[in-house]
Formats: C-alpha cells, sequence, structure tokens
C-alpha cells in the first residue's frame, strides 16, 4: 500500500469534493468573463508572488479562476464542453473523488510553490540578452494542471477512440505521446532562448502525473476493466445478500437457480474462476453451468 492509498483510507470518505470537474469550469467561466469585462480585476486575481507578499494574500486562492489562456472563448467553450468535461467527470468515477481532488489540489499545490520558489532565486525578473523583464503572474496558470487530467485519462484509458478535429479517429495514448512530445519541445525551445522560468510551472503541474502513475505500483486497479468488474461483483453481492423468499439477509447465491444458503444449510458455493465476472454457484451447477464470456 503507498502513501495515496494510505490517504484514501483514512481520508477517503470524507476527503474529496463531488463534481470538482464542474467547480473548475465554472472558475474558467469567471476568469474568461472578467477577460472582457474587467481585466484589471482579473490582472489582481494572478499569482503574483511579489503582490502576495505585499500584502494581496487573496492571490494564493484566485489565482485558479485566471483562465489558461486568454484566447477564443468559442474554441474555450468546444472544448470544454466537448473534452474537458467529460474526461474529468470519467476521470472522477474511475478513480473516486478523494483521489481525483487529491490529483487536482496537488497539482495546484506545485505549481503555488514553483512560483514562491522562482520569486525567491530570481527576485521576480529574469534578463534575456541584456534586457530585463518582470515574471508576471499570468506565467503561473492552470493550464498543465488541465492538461494533466488529460495525460491521466489517456493513462486508464489507452485505447479509447476520440475524434481529432471532429474528424480524423486517434486513440489517447497517441494523443498523450503527442502532448508530451509538445510539451518537452516547448520546455526544450523556453531553455535555449532563456525563458526557463517558463518552463518551471511545466515542470510542476505535472509532477502530480509522475507521483500518481510512476511511484503506484498498482495502477491495474484503476484500469477501466478492472473498475467495471469490481462494481459488477459489488452489484452482484448486494442482489444476493436479501432472500426474496424470506427476506432475509443472505451471504451467497446461485446464479442459476437462484438458491441460497437459507434453503439449504448444506448447500455449498463457489465462484467460477473461468466465467468472465463475478459468478456464484451451487454444488449442483458449478460443474454443469455454461460459462459466461
Amino acid at each position: 500500500m503507498n502513501w495515496i492509498d494510505k490517504l484514501e483510507r483514512k481520508f477517503g470518505r470524507h476527503g474529496g469534493i463531488t463534481n470538482l470537474t464542474v467547480y473548475i469550469i465554472i472558475c474558467y467561466v469567471i476568469g474568461y468573463l472578467l477577460t472582457y469585462m474587467n481585466p484589471s480585476l482579473l490582472s489582481m486575481m494572478s499569482l503574483d508572488v511579489s503582490k502576495i507578499l505585499q500584502g494581496q494574500i487573496w492571490r494564493l486562492v484566485t489565482w485558479v479562476i485566471y483562465p489558461p489562456s486568454t484566447g477564443n472563448f468559442l474554441l474555450f467553450a468546444i472544448s470544454i464542453l466537448f473534452f474537458y468535461y467529460p474526461i474529468g467527470t470519467s476521470l472522477e468515477r474511475t478513480w473516486g473523488s478523494f483521489r481525483y481532488t487529491l490529483y487536482i489540489f496537488s497539482g495546484l499545490l506545485f505549481v503555488l510553490i514553483a512560483a514562491f520558489i522562482t520569486y525567491f532565486v530570481t527576485g521576480g525578473f529574469v534578463v534575456i540578452d541584456g534586457m530585463t523583464y518582470m515574471i508576471g503572474g499570468s506565467v503561473f496558470t492552470t493550464y498543465y494542471v488541465s492538461l494533466s487530467v488529460f495525460l491521466a485519462y489517456a493513462a486508464c484509458y489507452p485505447d479509447m477512440q476520440i475524434l481529432l478535429w471532429f474528424v480524423i479517429p486517434i486513440k489517447m495514448k497517441w494523443m498523450a505521446w503527442v502532448y508530451g512530445a509538445i510539451i518537452v519541445y516547448n520546455m526544450i525551445s523556453y531553455v535555449r532562448v532563456g525563458l526557463w522560468v517558463m518552463a518551471v510551472p511545466i515542470l510542476a503541474s505535472l509532477l502530480n502525473f509522475v507521483l500518481f502513475f510512476f511511484s503506484n505500483r498498482n495502477m491495474h486497479r484503476y484500469n477501466p476493466k478492472e473498475v467495471h468488474r469490481r462494481r459488477e461483483f459489488k452489484k452482484a453481492m448486494a442482489q444476493s445478500r436479501v432472500n426474496p423468499a424470506t427476506g432475509g439477509i443472505t451471504k451467497h447465491k446461485c446464479a442459476i437457480c437462484g438458491r441460497t444458503e437459507k434453503d439449504d444449510p448444506n448447500l455449498e458455493f463457489r465462484f467460477c474462476s473461468k466465467c468472465n465476472g463475478n459468478y456464484e454457484y451451487c454444488q449442483d451447477h458449478l460443474f454443469t453451468h455454461q460459462h459466461v464470456k
């Protein structure tokens, strides 16, 4: 059991935020509205460490509404409706609210820490070709945290097929490799021109992905097929606990005849290892039933 599993076991029941993806989208919508309606107010909410140290502590929280991009709002709406929302909600259902919340918040925390470290190392300025530039709050956004959600989804559903530009069918794993190559190229480009500070938020945002997937030795349990198998098992167990005839709680139920241990205390029950799923049979049908494929 790794540290994530220990945290989930201790705080998992009450520690997650249900429908966190919806709240993130709401924050982005607010940020985009401020971009067009009141840009000066939006600038007061960015992750500007120098301003935070001057007393504007609200920036420690409000920077999350700063939109990942201030480009076309229509493109943003399309990407949210057809891409980010379904991926985020699906990942939350696969992992559970606690693990998904921990994944998002750890990414945000790493970006926050990286912003402070960068400020104390550089003093808030970077020199390029003899020119001094101030490191603004817009450098540290949630863009790559959102991208890490996509990478996590691709790791869980590598063979899931999507339509690139709504036309070209492509599997998630190939999309992830393409995005990974783009990220590496961007980081190298930033470093080559002296803008190494631009690579810092990228590394910080994706650190949660590294921790979750490369430190977890049991990621098979989050494979979609494995998740579906466990859900079917729980459903079958829940159905087998109540005997319709007596109304009593039962532990075993034959998938063929429906008999339970309450029908005959001498009955023996076993699960079939050759059936595709969790099917339990009584002694009369264990070796005579047709295997479920």
